[in-house]
């Protein structure tokens, strides 16, 4: 396994917080870091395009002054998101801002980033795909990416179908540098598991939608509360690829969760101004699994900790049961 050399020495917990659309803005992404993990943003959530050079400056210069006045903290760097498709009309501008402000990772989802790598690694920073199948990484890894994220069953947003057993199984046997995985982790004994599978980090996401930085309606950090694994359906419908909602949302828009129409790839429109996506996002809330472990809506910081001891606890119990 091989941690991010621009992760040593600065992470709490094993975490990447996942880009979540809307959901993801600069306080959450602050508080992620302030607490030791890699917060992240997906760059389509700052608009026009030049709240995003504004974001970026804040992000940089907030966390620059909590690690200057917080010497024994460890403050994680915060990551970008890059939609790389052929209706994110912004991506070369994006890139472009996240050049400037040399941001140090970058997490590119749904094709294999081959355009951007080089400007990317250009300043030191490294990229991160996110991947849902063998095909997919491979490509990644050809394309020069510096580490994948395996999106798996049960992941909320765009999953694979794969088991994370099968998928980091499979992975490891090409490919021995850094990895995320994502599916379900929402607590301190999931992150432990994600590393005995062969997973560098933990990549998680649903859970941080009801935590008090999140941009998200009360409803729906809410609904995060009160629903389980059960609540949670995989469907193309909204924006053409597979991805997993919360039921009772889809309900609430005046949908049938049993007879949806059929997909249509028309509506994945990533680009500024797009009515496809993000649409889908708004009236239909995305959600993995794992969110049977969220009872309430805390702070990030407090999460965190409960994360941090939920881990120690679980890294106890093995070297017990090892003795």
């Amino acid at each position: 396994m091989s941690m991010p050399a621009i992760l040593e020495g600065r992470l709490s917990l094993p975490v990447i917080a996942s880009p979540m659309f809307i959901v993801s803005g600069p306080e959450l992404v602050i508080a992620q870091c302030k607490e030791g993990i890699v917060g992240s943003f997906p760059a389509l959530n700052a608009r026009p395009i030049s709240q995003l050079d504004e974001w970026l400056y804040q992000i940089k210069q907030e966390l620059a002054d909590y690690a200057a006045a917080n010497l024994d903290k460890k403050v994680a760097p915060f990551a970008v998101n890059q939609i790389v498709h052929v209706s994110n009309s912004r991506l070369e501008e994006d890139v472009a801002l996240c050049v400037k402000h040399e941001v140090p990772i970058i997490i590119t989802s749904l094709r294999a980033p081959n355009e951007i790598v080089d400007a990317i690694h250009s300043y030191g920073g490294i990229i991160l795909h996110d991947v849902t199948t063998i095909r997919h990484a491979q490509k990644a890894l050809e394309a020069g990416v510096d580490g994948l994220i395996l999106v798996c069953a049960g992941a909320g947003g765009h999953a694979g179908r794969l088991s994370p057993f099968a998928l980091v199984s499979e992975v490891r046997q090409f490919f021995d540098g850094p990895i995320a995985l994502s599916g379900a982790i929402a607590n301190g004994r999931s992150i432990l598991s994600a590393q005995a599978m062969g997973a560098d980090l933990a990549y998680m996401g649903s859970a941080f939608i009801a935590t008090k930085e999140a941009n998200a309606v009360e409803e729906y950090k809410n609904m995060i509360v009160e629903s389980t694994g059960e609540d949670i359906m995989y469907t193309n419908t909204f924006t053409g690829v597979h991805g997993n909602y919360l039921r009772p949302s889809v309900v609430k828009a005046g949908l049938d969760p049993e007879n949806l129409p059929g997909a249509d790839k028309s509506r994945m429109n990533f680009g500024s101004g797009g009515t496809g996506k993000s649409k889908a996002w708004k009236d239909i809330w995305g959600s993995g699994q794992g969110i049977g472990s969220v009872n309430d809506v805390p702070s990030v910081k407090e999460y965190v900790d409960r994360l941090k001891e939920q881990y120690a606890q679980a890294k106890a119990e093995i070297n017990n049961k090892a003795m």
